[in-house]
């Protein structure tokens, strides 16, 4: 089974029209974006080695055992070398013209026992800048932690919403980046809150997103910066929500994975690619119907049961074909940010890993 058998399925036909408008809105600044993950907001999977040594799964934990000194000295070495100029340009070469920076609630102010990291953010957009490339600064973490997972900061309890001064807080803080990030001019712009969980309540959340906008609004104007709202794992229930022409320039987010589920699992490599042709493009035409979308997160990693049979050259082009028919699915949004940039491991969640092996294009865009 190779690429050419996978494309020329019933399922590639009949999307084979949304590959001429796919690249047209890429030549009118669709977003071609990668994430910045496990730099400025961590994830031990991605960048193990800044927890070499330490019995911690989050980043709350590592500062809090390291000790202020030691976590600064830990932390400045692993934001100096993560990601690096030659890391944006190499993104430029390859016409990506956004990546989308997750940070945490403590990037810039003091919020122990984290370690700010305002330097590295200021960093991260001029040296974008110089390769034309755009940032959505993406708060991927917040107080109490939205989602109970190692990402926002600290893993555990669902925490975030069940305190009123959570909300409040997060709110002052998505402020501050607001007017702190007024100085970039290729700031794309800014995304209230990164996967808030499913059973966040849609009311606190509505509420949170609408006062997010106000706040952003303050310091941005709709013609300076997107407001970036994430669809909560709920991708059909914002119908009616933040429309214009009270709210301008908001985006809905939703990360589309293939890998987690029990019907994930079941699905082989052809399965997969029809999924990610014919299902996920009538979802996001359903959710584009609410407010434009943009895909903030998917990847090529597939669960090993998905690949079952297939080895060397066959398997390759499999994982090639389901990145070909995400990124044509894709393309109908106003644009993507593949997870991540790079992973210590490689594979199907790195980008520059799957690049350089051939599993995804070499070049994005018209050129």
């Amino acid at each position: 089974m190779n690429r050419r058998q996978f494309l020329a399925s019933s399922a590639a036909a009949a999307l084979l029209p949304s590959v001429a408008s796919a690249q047209a809105k890429a030549s009118d600044g669709a977003i071609r974006g990668v994430n910045l993950g496990g730099w400025l907001a961590l994830e031990k999977w991605i960048s193990p080695a800044v927890y070499a040594g330490m019995e911690a799964e989050d980043e709350y934990t590592l500062c809090q055992k390291l000790g202020r000194s030691r976590a600064a000295d830990r932390l400045k070495r692993h934001r100096e070398t993560w990601i690096t100029e030659q890391d944006f340009a190499w993104l430029g070469e390859r016409g990506i013209n956004s990546v989308r920076l997750p940070v945490n609630y403590g990037v810039a102010e003091e919020n122990l026992p984290f370690v700010p990291a305002w330097d590295t953010v200021e960093f991260a957009f001029r040296t974008a800048a110089k390769r034309g490339i755009r940032v959505l600064l993406d708060l991927h973490g917040a107080p109490g932690s939205q989602n109970g997972w190692d990402h926002s900061g600290r893993a555990g309890t669902l925490g975030w919403h069940r305190d009123p001064a959570n909300v409040a807080h997060t709110i002052r803080i998505v402020e501050d980046l607001a007017a702190r990030c007024k100085a970039f001019d290729n700031l794309l712009g800014i995304e209230l809150l990164n996967e808030p969980r499913w059973d966040v309540p849609m009311d606190v959340l509505k509420s949170y997103y609408q006062q997010g906008y106000a706040r952003v609004r303050k310091h941005l104007p709709a013609e300076r910066a997107a407001v970036v709202i994430n669809d909560g794992f709920r991708p059909l229930e914002w119908a009616g929500f933040m429309q214009e022409p009270e709210y301008r320039n908001v985006l809905l987010d939703t990360h589309m994975y293939q890998c987690y589920t029990d019907e994930d699992r079941k699905r082989d490599g052809r399965q997969q690619v029809s999924f990610a042709l014919l299902d996920r493009r009538k979802q996001l035409d359903a959710m584009q119907k609410q407010l434009p979308c943009i895909v903030g997160e998917w990847s090529c990693a597939l669960d090993p049961a998905s690949l079952k049979g297939l080895k060397g050259f066959d398997e390759r082009m499999a994982v090639r074909a389901f990145g070909d028919a995400q990124l044509m699915t894709y393309g109908s949004t106003r644009g993507w940010f593949f997870w991540t940039y790079k992973t210590a491991g490689g594979g199907g969640w790195s980008f520059r890993d799957c690049v350089q092996r051939g599993a995804m294009p070499d070049r994005y865009g018209a050129a």
